[in-house]
């Protein structure tokens, strides 16, 4: 599967979506790259998804907001697009590199830009790491914990 790029798109947004069997979703951005995101581990982790676990509900999905959102009406939650196209990143990335470092813009809500100024990069470059166009270094994935640590309050090294 190709990786998916941003270059049409400033932010991802969803021209449809479509609900799959096992909490899965079908996505299609505006750019016309097509996705599937698995949504089983957030539904089991996330009190405020775990609705989305019945089927017969799932069903009820629909693009809002312009495309920026998914959203299940009669459950009143919605899915950002981005959030979204980060996850379909990173369960389509090509190496565990680029999907532990994904999963650390997900876990920390980063946008592309957060993260490059976060790490000290430029957004092209923290994108081409993203998208799997790049590899992921090293060194990236060690300030990306030591981000998390310095985040939640741990001691700075002097």
């Amino acid at each position: 599967m190709a990786p998916l790029t941003r270059t049409s798109m400033t932010r991802p947004r969803l021209q449809a979506v479509r609900s799959m069997p096992d909490s899965r979703l079908a996505l299609t951005f505006v750019d016309g790259s097509e996705r599937t995101v698995d949504l089983q581990a957030d539904i089991a982790e996330l009190p405020g998804l775990r609705p989305l676990g019945d089927p017969v509900l799932s069903a009820t999905v629909e693009v809002a907001d312009a495309g920026w959102t998914v959203e299940w009406p009669t459950a009143d939650i919605q899915i950002g697009a981005d959030t979204l196209w980060l996850q379909a990143q990173q369960q389509s990335a090509p190496d565990p590199a680029t999907r532990a470092f994904v999963a650390w813009r997900l876990r920390n809500g980063l946008s592309l830009a957060a993260a490059a100024r976060a790490l000290g990069f430029t957004p092209r470059t923290v994108s081409a790491w993203g998208t799997g166009a790049r590899p992921v270094p090293k060194y990236v994935l060690l300030a990306c914990r030591g981000w998390e640590v310095e985040q939640a309050g741990g001691r700075r090294a002097a």
